[in-house]
């Protein structure tokens, strides 16, 4: 995409007012956001390709959402078959170890931005809104380990020992414990409430940086299939 920019959009503008002009060919294959503007002093050609996350980041942040929806739609639907059933026993495993898979990634994914920069956000976007972004980041970050944690921990306060894939067996941190397996419930259920509320705002966010400042923030994550894209940002 090409963008003739202003000074009141500065990620749309260098030049200083709107020009717009089609892409040279040789970007008109790029995967990447490609930023293009005339220099109104020199008429010359800038274009740009906006930085991007890696190929990791974004299979580790695909990998994860994809989990998490799944634990969601388990743990609604097991919760809510009456009884004690193989069926819902099933599900149970199966929303642990999805749970203990998630944790995992969550390391993985924590160590990879341990010595990874993010990509910058766009100059166009407002002070408060980078702040409300880095903390809703920080927080997703927090609820990826909490909400497996609690439910480990509310499984084992029942006396259930965790068994990943059925094959390995996890470590008994804490003995079964009555007295506190309801008020792990109800973390685990808040924990859980907390991080659905905040994908919610992570997707809407994404959607309204996309369709409506169209400032390509949300392409940063997006995988790509062409190979004439590969200069990942890192």
């Amino acid at each position: 995409m090409c963008f003739g920019l202003s000074k009141k959009n500065p990620a749309r503008c260098y030049g200083g007012k709107v020009i717009v002009r089609a892409c040279p060919p040789r970007f008109e294959q790029a995967t990447l956001p490609v930023f293009c503007y005339i220099d109104p002093i020199s008429t010359t050609d800038h274009c740009q390709r906006m930085p991007r996350y890696n190929n990791i980041a974004i299979l580790l942040h695909w990998f994860i959402a994809l989990l998490i929806i799944s634990a969601f739609i388990l743990g609604v639907t097991m919760v809510n078959i009456p009884g004690i059933t193989p069926t819902k026993l099933k599900y149970f495993s199966w929303h642990k170890w999805v749970g203990v898979t998630v944790l995992t990634l969550a390391c993985l994914r924590l160590l990879w931005r341990l010595f990874h920069q993010a990509p910058p956000y766009p100059d166009s976007m407002p002070a408060w809104q980078k702040k409300a972004a880095n903390s809703l980041h920080g927080l997703l970050y927090v609820l990826m380990f909490a909400v497996p944690l609690s439910g480990y921990f509310f499984t084992l306060a029942l006396g259930v020992p965790v068994v990943y894939l059925g094959i390995i067996p996890l470590p008994v941190l804490i003995e079964p414990n009555p007295e506190i397996k309801e008020s792990l419930r109800l973390l685990h259920f808040s924990l859980n409430l907390t991080l659905f509320i905040c994908i919610c705002l992570h997707v809407l966010a994404a959607l309204k940086h996309h369709l409506i400042d169209r400032d390509d923030v949300m392409k940063r994550m997006l995988p790509t299939i062409s190979s004439s894209a590969k200069k990942d940002f890192s």
